[in-house]
């Protein structure tokens, strides 16, 4: 598990500096459900990857044997990884009296399309991941709106409409889902009779705390408990993102396992994600969809968040970041 975190830490960082270039408000994305999607996308093996008969001759010649031999070897290399991320989702889903969280994965593939056992069994092995058939051939458009509403269903509501108007055609063979849904009560509730409104400043400090930083000062060895006066807003985030505009960064991560071999290939990476900070405490969810076509100190410290900060939520025992995020702009 040790090994896998700094990989995953690393692409969250770095998924939120490239969101940062191009997004000066407010940031909001959940790193362990992007990398959990990636993580279930078909590999670069033809033989392990979604495929018509028609299309693929399964390796008959002998001529191929070395490449089958040296694509099996990529393949054992990753198992690891799968091994190591399931574990981790399966410490973050443990049940808990303190708070709810709950993590969903499903295929949507087309009925008429011939998917490899080989894959269907590992992502079903690590990522609880079935298959529902839906007909995007002659219903897109309904197949669309299925998907979305088994996203609703599972984000208590929080996530609609994943999927926009237009987002998949006839072409579409897969489409691969992550939905991870928080709700969690402060161990002592605000009041809400002493919430008010008060200024806060957008031109402040946030450039000096980076999400390096961040991390360094949350982490189990640097944290202490202390007796904190914190003032922090009210505020609701929300973010819907087409990652295409970063696939450098997700193909570093894995998104160059799409079986362009085989005749799919990744298209776009939807995300979408909200947060809300209320007296009583924090709900969240973020959704994420990929398809695939032909083609303790006793004095008080006041801590007063007035101004733009970075936040997160933690699954402290495995490390996981759920969600990160930048609220500038209230």
């Amino acid at each position: 598990m040790d090994s896998l975190l700094p990989a995953s830490a690393r692409f969250g960082l770095d998924l939120f500096k490239d969101l940062s270039k191009t997004d000066e408000g407010n940031i909001l994305f959940s790193p362990a459900g992007i990398s959990t999607t990636i993580g279930m996308l078909p590999p670069v093996t033809r033989g392990a990857a979604a495929t018509q008969e028609q299309e693929v001759p399964f390796f008959e010649k002998d001529t191929e044997s070395s490449r089958i031999k040296a694509e099996e070897t990529e393949l054992e290399a990753t198992e690891e990884m799968h091994r190591q991320l399931q574990r981790v989702l399966s410490e973050i889903s443990k049940p808990s009296d303190d708070y709810e969280l709950k993590i969903a994965n499903r295929l949507f593939g087309e009925k008429t399309y011939l998917f490899l056992q080989k894959y269907l069994d590992y992502v079903e092995k690590h990522y609880h991941a079935s298959l529902e058939p839906v007909d995007f051939v002659n219903a897109a458009d309904e197949s669309r709106k299925k998907i979305n509403s088994w996203v609703e269903s599972q984000t208590n509501e929080k996530i609609k409409d994943l999927l926009p108007d237009g987002s998949l055609s006839s072409s579409i063979k897969l489409v691969v889902v992550n939905v991870i849904y928080f709700k969690g009560q402060w161990d002592r509730e605000f009041k809400k009779e002493n919430t008010k409104e008060e200024e806060f400043w957008l031109n402040k400090i946030i450039d000096k705390v980076t999400p390096e930083t961040l991390i360094e000062w949350t982490s189990v060895g640097r944290m202490e408990e202390r007796a904190v006066d914190l003032h922090l807003p009210r505020f609701r985030v929300a973010g819907t993102y087409d990652l295409e505009a970063t696939s450098a960064g997700l193909c570093a991560a894995g998104l160059s396992g799409s079986p362009e071999g085989a005749g799919l290939r990744a298209q776009r990476l939807l995300h979408r994600s909200v947060l809300e900070l209320t007296e009583a405490g924090t709900e969240a969810a973020a959704a994420t969809a990929v398809g695939f076509a032909v083609t303790p100190a006793q004095d008080w410290e006041r801590f007063h968040c007035n101004h733009p900060f970075l936040f997160f939520i933690r699954h402290n025992k495995s490390d996981s970041v759920l969600f990160f995020g930048r609220f500038s702009s209230p």
